[in-house]
């Protein structure tokens, strides 16, 4: 049994949290020094990990797996963006270290340098023991899903990596509309969907079966997409000239995270598109406060405990599935 599942297994009853961030005050100086601290239209909220590892335990959270938030700290100077990314990533391996059992690490890449993201990938994998790969659904304009990456994708599937995939804000973004609605509201959602639309239309899940990708926020809009775009590709197909989309491998390795609030609806919508064994829970602490978290936690309880359909798969959401997705068969950390 991997060292990750025994310490699950040991407090079955608390969750594991695929969905959570850390904004290292060195993070926060770098945004600050750029004027990026509310390019995603939300302020960097305050982290620490005392505080983190309090509401973890108020929340029944053994383990939360942690990532570098939006936005990406690329601002034209590509070392200066790697040695950021290599900073951040070093100290998430320290956190993990330092208090085992608690804190895993998705490490962050610094794209759009594709040659440097590969080696970043390949030494926080393979030398600081990080658990998955975190990638913006666009970066600069580069969007996951794109030939560019290719080269990324194969170096991933190799390793059998995890991708936990998070919503930037867009490229283009309309400025009217997000001075009044946050991103985080309709865009991200939006996003969310548009990457991992242009991921299926190229078949790169397929492509790259080894990889598992986490999509948050309940999986955004794809649910309603979906049902919508083999519609329209199939018309397409019959009219001819549309390259063939391999729709059930391409939802296979797909895992979707319950932050942004389950509701009874969004519910439905995810079951109709994954089994229960593919949903993850997950927080987006600290986007909101503690206590509204912790509320939420409860609830999510209640609502899993209740709905028949999924009743006896509640701590397969709540921790086991997070414990067979982030499988400890990677080397450790040197």
């Amino acid at each position: 049994m991997s060292a990750f599942m025994f310490a699950v297994l040991a407090v079955s009853q608390n969750a594991v949290d695929v969905h959570s961030h850390n904004i290292f005050p060195f993070l926060r100086d770098f945004m600050s020094v750029h004027g990026a601290s509310r390019e995603e239209t939300f302020p960097l909220p305050e982290w620490n990990e005392t505080e983190h590892l309090r509401f973890m335990d108020e929340a029944g959270i053994q383990m939360s797996l942690l990532s570098m938030p939006a936005p990406h700290p690329y601002y034209g100077d590509m070392e200066e963006c790697r040695s950021i990314v290599r900073r951040y990533n070093r100290e998430c391996a320290r956190l993990k270290s330092e208090y085992p059992g608690r804190f895993l690490f998705c490490a962050s890449l610094p794209l759009p340098d594709v040659e440097a993201a590969v080696r970043e990938a390949v030494y926080a994998l393979d030398t600081l023991g990080a658990d998955g790969i975190k990638i913006a659904t666009n970066t600069r304009g580069l969007y996951v899903g794109d030939v560019a990456l290719d080269t990324l994708m194969e170096v991933l599937d190799r390793r059998g990596a995890v991708v936990v995939l998070h919503p930037h804000r867009p490229v283009p973004v309309n400025e009217t509309i997000i001075s009044a609605a946050p991103l985080a509201v309709y865009e991200y959602p939006a996003e969310t969907t548009r990457a991992v639309v242009n991921m299926i239309i190229r078949n790169v899940p397929t492509r790259y079966g080894n990889i598992r990708f986490v999509i948050p926020h309940c999986g955004s809009f794809l649910p309603l997409a979906l049902p919508r775009m083999k519609s329209v590709y199939g018309a397409m197909a019959a009219a001819g000239g549309t390259p063939a989309i391999d729709w059930d491998n391409n939802l296979r390795n797909f895992y979707y995270d319950l932050a942004g609030g389950l509701t009874p609806e969004v519910l439905d919508a995810l079951l109709a598109v994954t089994p229960p064994t593919h949903l993850l829970y997950g927080s987006d602490y600290p986007y909101q406060p503690a206590g509204v978290l912790v509320g939420n936690m409860g609830r999510l309880r209640r609502m899993l405990s209740q709905d028949r359909r999924v009743a006896r798969y509640a701590d397969d959401i709540l921790w086991k599935n997070a414990g067979r997705l982030f499988r400890a068969d990677k080397k450790p950390a040197k």
